[in-house]
């Protein structure tokens, strides 16, 4: 598979990278990580997604794309969404997010619903109003972070399969590359934000995976997620936590390449 990374400048006053493989003609997938990662956290979906045109940039704040002072609302991140649809010249896609990347992905389905092909929502949240026992811990961050603090914080996720120690190496190194401020102000942008379902409709086929074990998202929220989703699937994952990406990225390949192929 053909990989390259191209730098984006977008119409919201950032520039992002993005990752991009597959072949030009093929149905285009866009692919959202979570706060405080990178694209980086899809390296082992991507070889995966056969048969797409897979677009993985990082995010504001994040990764290697620019980390201004602010721009961190829900509805500013789905802009900068849009705007990298926009950069790539990629009119619609289906959209693939990983946890709060599946919030931004739900806003983005519905403020710019001419760009959503499909909702493919990983471990996403129906709501983030109120606040986890970390943001405390998050809210008192300073430069330079320190790297046993962002290990001991991939805790608050805890883990029901093995994960390559490689992998979670590398979303230290994510954590490590963001200042506090991006830590702080993405976080609190989600906290602050009208839940996306309560602000408008999703009209994009929607498949929701969830798993069974994740002790941050409660079962009943994710069928309240697919009930105001018209048509949505909800596949539980009985055995696995709150980062399904982490844990099952083959079944997520697997589960997203059937959905998209059942729509045509």
């Amino acid at each position: 598979m053909d990989s390259e990374v191209r730098g984006l400048t977008l119409r919201t006053g950032i520039s992002v990278p993005c990752r991009i493989d597959g072949d030009a003609g093929a149905e285009p997938v866009l692919l959202l990580h979570a706060w405080a990662e990178s694209r980086g956290s899809f390296d082992r979906l991507i070889p995966l997604l056969t048969g797409f045109r897979v677009y993985a940039p990082d995010l504001r704040g994040q990764g290697e794309a620019d980390k201004p002072e602010g721009g961190y609302s829900l509805a500013e991140q789905a802009e900068d969404a849009a705007a990298i649809l926009e950069a790539l010249n990629v009119p619609r896609a289906a959209v693939v997010g990983s946890s709060s990347g599946g919030y931004v992905a739900q806003q983005l389905a519905v403020t710019h619903p001419d760009k959503v092909t499909a909702l493919v929502l990983v471990g996403s949240p129906l709501s983030l109003q109120g606040r986890p026992a970390f943001a405390d811990e998050v809210d008192a961050l300073t430069d330079p972070l320190d790297e046993g603090w962002v290990r001991d914080s991939l805790s608050w996720f805890p883990l029901h399969h093995e994960v390559p120690a490689w992998y979670i190496d590398d979303r230290v190194r994510d954590g490590l590359r963001m200042p506090a401020r991006a830590w702080k102000g993405i976080l609190n942008g989600l906290f602050e934000a009208m839940p996306p379902t309560e602000s408008g409709t999703i009209q994009a086929p929607t498949l929701i995976l969830w798993g069974g074990l994740d002790s941050l998202l409660p079962r009943g929220d994710q069928e309240t997620l697919a009930a105001r989703i018209p048509g949505a699937v909800l596949k539980v994952y009985p055995d696995v936590g709150h980062v399904v990406l982490w844990e099952c990225p083959e079944q997520v390949a697997e589960d997203t390449t059937a959905f998209l192929a059942s729509l045509g």
